[in-house]
This record gives structure tokens, C-alpha cells and sequence, in this order.
């Protein structure tokens, strides 16, 4: 007991650093109706900031942190509202996060280039300066941190119930036609509110800056801890926000201190706040949940193209793939057969975001379950190995969507993703389970007398495969059940109306995009013959959605797209080394465009070059006229029927 004082002390502190971040995270949400994943990303860059003033600069610290605070992070997130947020008012989720996905990738290689990756120390407040406490050393700079965190609960909570400018804060986001009628500029009032966000989001990257180590990537994402601690308040509540941030932060400590984790068990503390957002979110009343469903604003429905039309484009790819080996070297020719694997993967997201809405951050740890199954059982490379890699994640997928079955939108994205930190925590890395503890090494497909341990043969394979896979996705989308998902992500109320079973297609569609995101991963693992943990990290789920979404999330062509720009892109990185942050500069500008095309390059591509080919000008017209009537009224059809 003679510990409980030191770690009530550090549960106290990092328990008031999650209450500061999660905060502006709500007043974003609550005023603006869109999930700030950015929120890392501008408290990082403002640290970073706060450095260049403070250290390089040599200014005072308080004429650094009055800068970083009151102008320069307020200007961000007032410029971000104005040329980004303001045009996804009725943007799809997926749509809303993968901006802000990218709005993240694009401000860590904004940071990579303007300071080179290289060791900093922030300076604490005070410096080592501190007091005792009944014989525990208390910083001043924890003091500082405790105290800031109360004035934060104490102005925010004035500001939001106590002023007419609170008041029209909230009432914004729950109906902004009607807030405009009553005199209050909902614009404004919006751009205000991402001025504060991106200020609180400052404060809690400089006071977390000095515990931690200055870097781009463990300062932007220390913001998942703080996800939790925002659901606590249902990204409403600023009280039982507090409170779940302290609560969190206390547990956290307690735990380092006084459990002792082993086996099984010893991932927990790290998934600790993932963990507690994943029960959070299915506590949550299904009637409370909010989130922004629709169709984006103005968007056109993607050409489905007939069954000819598609076995001829995999015979084009294949084709192409065999040219292209011509030229390209071995290293380039493994980072095309990436993209294609890659590729795979994206294609499990055409079918569950692109067709039925529903929001996955945890298709590469689908992904990861499938090469451990052909490392494990594909007796290297037997066919089996890949049968079994789609199997074993098809259920497994199943089992993510069966708890989340009332979640949607944001909360079903947080929720996959909560799963895919307690897979990477607490499953991948334990023997008795998936023993990816180390790297396993994974056989490429070997059917006796045809072998594809050749990078050229192995290419091939992937073209083939992902072309069949292809046509297996677009196969869906014309029969009913594409017909039902496009249905139910266009309108889930107006499917329950024509009495269709939601619930068993969410477990369908969850299984079959599970199974192959499996068989992406398998493929993926025979690129590089070897498979570990760090393949399949959390984080590396965004950019995944992202360049799904960026290639165009709807289309076959789009996750092909997405797949080769995430193999190839790292290329440019190597080619152009003094541009430090350009992959990440690239990608981020490329997501955050999706505010004014939502559809993605894809769909971009075949409305701009489709009138110069032939057989696209017949009698049946646009695009969007060649994709059917809508999936409402197809659905009406089948359930009719």
C-alpha cells in the first residue's frame, strides 16, 4: 500500500490528459456531428510547435504556449471547419472519417518535413522543480496538468450551459436549419467550435509531450486512449467525460501497479482503453446511437458492369501484369504483387462499406488471421492453406458483427477497431492462440507441377486471383443480396419497412468480407514468405480504408487503384529522400479531396474518359442511369417477391 499514493498520483495525471483531449474531441462532435480521428494529429503538430517556439526559437514559454494556444491552433481548426468540414454536412460516415483519416496522415507528413525525424525532449513546466506530498515527489509540471484539466471542465461546462453561445453551440448540431431560423449562424458557430477542439487538442499534446517521446507517430495516435473516455459522455456529456477519463486513468495505473498479467492476460493492460471502449459502446441504448447515414450529397451510382464485361477486364489485368514483368525489376515486381494482395483486401471492403455501409477499421486483422492460417496449415503452399485462411476468418467476422449489431456508422468503426487492438494485444502475439509472438514463414501457392515461387509467376497468380475475386464481388452486386446491402446502406429504415432481415444480413455480409480479407492476407504473407505482428498493426487499418475509399470504395477498379497506391507510394519516399513526410503529404491530400468527390478516382476516371469509348455512349445513358433504378426499389421488388 505504501505505492498507492505515486500511482494515484500518475493515474491523476494521465487521467486529466485524456479529460483535455476527449473534451475537445465532444465539443467537435457535439457542434460540428463529425468524429474528429485529426484530433491526435493537431495536438502533435501543436507540440511540435510549441518545441519550434520554446526550444529552437528560445521564446519564453509563455509567450510560446500563448501563441500555440490562443493563435495558431484556434487559426487551424477554424481553417480546417471552413475548407474541409463545412462540405460534409451530408456526407456519408465513411466519408466524414476517412477525411479526417486523412487529414491526420496529411498533417504527420506535413510534421515529418518541416522537423526531420531525429530525438527531442520537451521541456516540462517548471523543469524538474516539485514538492512532496507525505514523502511521493509531485512535478509541477503533474500539477500544472491536474489543474488545467479542472480549469478546462470548469470553462467548458460555464461556456456550454450557462451562455447563449453554448446554447446555440448544442443546438446546431441537433437541427441547424432550425438554430439558423432562431438568429444563430450555425457556419460560425461550427468554426468556433473546431477553433476551441484544435486549442484542447494543442493543450493535450503539449502537457502529454514531455512524459513521452516528441514523435509524429506515438503523439498522434496517444488520442485512441482518449476514445473511451469521450464514449463515457456518449460525445455529448463534458461531466461523464471527466469522469471516465480519471476512471480510466486511475485503472490504468492501479493495474501497472498492483496486477500482475501473465499469459493470456498480459495484453490487457496495454488494450486496456480499447477494451473499455468496445463494452461502452455495447452498453450503449440503441435509440441513443447517432450517426450520419445517407448516400454522399450529389453522388452518382457506379456503373455495375455485366458479367462479359468483367472476365474480360481480368483478362486485361492478367495481360498487363504479364507486360509490365517485362520491365520492372524483382523489387519492383514484389511491391506490384503487394498491391494486388492489397488489393484483395480492399475488395472485402467494396462489399461490406462500399455496397452495405457498414464502417470495418479491422479488415487487416482479418487479414492477419488468414496468413497465420497459411502459415499454420498451408503446408507451404498447399491450396488447403488458402481455403482454410477464408474459413477461419469468415467467422470470425461473423462474431465481430454479432455484438455490434446495433452499432452503426461511427460506433460500429470504433468498435471494429477496439477488436482489432485486443486481437493485436491480446491473440496474435500469444502461442496458445495465433503465436505470431514471432514471424512465421508463409508458402506461396504450389499445385505440384505448376509452382509460383517466381516473382513473375507469383504476380500472375495475384492478377488471376484478384480478378476472380473481383468477379465474385460483382456477381453479388447484381443478384438480391447486392441488391439488399446497397439497400441497406443507403436506407436501413426503409429495408426494416419492407420487413427484410437486417440482422442476418449484417452477419452475411461481415462473414463473407472476413473471409476474403482472410484470403487477402494469405496472399499477402506469400509476398514476403514470412508473417509477423508488425504486419498487421492497428493503425495500419487506415490507411487501408483510406485508399480504399480514395481509389473508390464502390468499385472493383477502385480497390485496385487503392491496393497499388499503398505498395507503390513508399517508392516516390525512396526515390525523393530529402522530402521527408511526402507518401504521407500525398495520401492526405488525396483522402481529404473525397469532401468535394466522394466517389473516389475510380468513378472520377470512367466518367471523364467513358464518353470517348464507344460502347459506353448507347441508348442506355449515364452512369448513373446504366446502374438500375434505385436499390430501395429493387429491394421493394425482391421483397415483394
Amino acid at each position: 500500500m505504501d505505492q498507492l499514493l505515486p500511482f494515484t498520483i500518475a493515474g491523476l495525471v494521465t487521467g486529466s490528459i485524456y479529460a483535455v483531449t476527449a473534451s475537445g474531441l465532444v465539443v467537435t462532435y457535439t457542434t460540428s456531428g463529425i468524429f474528429n480521428f485529426a484530433h491526435g494529429a493537431i495536438g502533435m503538430f501543436a507540440a511540435f510547435t510549441y518545441w519550434e517556439l520554446r526550444v529552437n526559437r528560445h521564446l519564453p514559454a509563455p509567450v510560446a504556449l500563448f501563441l500555440v494556444l490562443f493563435v495558431i491552433a484556434p487559426l487551424m481548426g477554424a481553417l480546417i471547419e471552413r475548407v474541409l468540414m463545412r462540405h460534409l454536412d451530408r456526407a456519408q460516415v465513411v466519408t466524414s472519417l476517412v477525411v479526417t483519416i486523412g487529414l491526420t496522415v496529411m498533417l504527420i507528413g506535413l510534421a515529418q518535413g518541416v522537423w526531420k525525424p531525429e530525438a527531442r525532449a520537451m521541456p516540462q513546466f517548471f523543469g524538474d522543480g516539485g514538492f512532496r506530498v507525505a514523502g511521493t515527489f509531485v512535478s509541477w509540471h503533474q500539477t500544472i496538468t491536474v489543474i488545467l484539466a479542472g480549469g478546462v471542465a470548469a470553462i467548458l461546462w460555464y461556456l456550454l450551459t450557462k451562455t447563449r453561445l453554448g446554447v446555440a453551440m448544442r443546438a446546431v448540431v441537433d437541427d441547424r436549419n432550425l438554430a439558423s431560423l432562431t438568429g444563430a449562424q450555425p457556419h460560425r458557430i461550427s468554426m468556433l467550435s473546431w477553433a476551441i477542439g484544435s486549442s484542447l487538442a494543442a493543450l493535450g499534446g503539449i502537457l502529454i509531450a514531455p512524459v513521452l517521446q516528441l514523435e509524429t507517430i506515438i503523439l498522434t495516435f496517444l488520442v485512441i486512449n482518449a476514445y473511451a473516455a469521450a464514449m463515457v459522455g456518449r460525445l455529448r456529456s463534458l461531466p461523464l467525460t471527466f469522469v471516465g477519463a480519471f476512471a480510466l486513468g486511475l485503472t490504468e495505473a492501479y493495474m501497472i501497479g498492483y496486477v500482475d498479467l501473465k499469459g493470456f492476460w498480459q495484453g490487457l493492460r496495454p488494450s486496456l482503453p480499447t477494451l473499455l471502449l468496445f463494452v461502452i459502446l455495447l452498453a450503449m441504448p440503441e435509440e441513443r446511437l447517432r450517426a450520419n447515414l445517407g448516400r454522399a450529397a450529389g453522388g452518382k451510382a457506379p456503373r455495375v458492369p455485366s458479367l462479359r464485361e468483367s472476365l474480360i477486364g481480368v483478362g486485361v489485368l492478367v495481360a498487363a501484369a504479364g507486360l509490365v514483368s517485362f520491365v520492372l525489376g524483382a523489387g519492383d515486381i514484389q511491391r506490384v504483387s503487394q498491391g494486388l494482395a492489397i488489393g484483395v483486401i480492399m475488395l472485402s471492403l467494396v462489399v461490406l462499406t462500399g455496397y452495405g455501409g457498414q464502417v470495418s477499421l479491422a479488415q487487416l486483422t482479418f487479414a492477419g488471421f488468414g496468413a497465420f492460417a497459411m502459415a499454420e496449415w498451408g503446408g507451404g503452399g498447399s491450396i488447403f492453406g488458402l481455403v482454410l485462411a477464408a474459413a477461419i476468418a469468415a467467422p470470425i467476422g461473423a462474431l465481430v458483427a454479432l455484438p455490434a449489431l446495433r452499432l452503426q456508422g461511427l460506433y460500429l468503426a470504433l468498435a471494429t477497431m477496439a477488436f482489432a487492438v485486443m486481437a493485436r494485444e491480446m491473440i496474435f502475439v500469444d502461442k496458445r492462440f495465433f503465436g505470431f509472438n514471432s514471424s512465421l514463414p508463409v508458402g506461396r501457392l504450389d499445385l505440384g507441377p505448376i509452382s509460383f515461387d517466381g516473382e513473375v509467376a507469383y504476380m500472375l497468380l495475384l492478377a488471376v486471383v484478384f480478378g476472380l475475386v473481383g468477379v465474385f464481388v460483382l456477381w453479388i452486386r447484381r443478384g438480391p443480396f447486392g441488391r439488399v446491402l446497397s439497400a441497406m446502406g443507403d436506407s436501413p429504415a426503409a429495408c426494416a419497412t419492407l420487413g427484410l432481415d437486417l440482422t442476418r444480413t449484417k452477419l452475411a455480409v461481415f462473414a463473407i468480407s472476413a473471409a476474403m480479407a482472410g484470403l487477402g492476407g494469405a496472399l499477402l504473407g506469400g509476398v514476403k514468405s514470412v508473417a509477423g505482428p508488425t504486419d498487421f498493426e492497428v493503425l495500419q487499418n487506415l490507411p487501408i480504408l483510406l485508399l480504399a475509399v480514395v481509389g473508390g470504395i464502390t468499385t472493383v477498379s477502385g480497390a485496385l487503384i487503392g491496393g497499388l497506391s499503398l505498395a507503390v507510394l513508399p517508392v516516390l519516399q525512396e526515390r525523393v529522400p530529402d522530402l521527408a513526410g511526402i507518401v504521407f503529404l500525398l495520401t492526405g491530400a488525396a483522402a481529404v479531396s473525397l469532401g468535394r468527390n466522394p466517389n473516389g478516382i475510380a468513378f472520377f476516371l470512367a466518367e471523364t474518359f467513358g464518353r470517348f469509348v464507344p460502347w459506353r455512349r448507347g441508348s442506355r445513358g449515364s452512369a448513373e442511369a446504366e446502374a438500375g433504378p434505385p436499390a430501395t426499389e429493387e429491394v421493394r421488388k425482391v421483397a415483394v417477391a
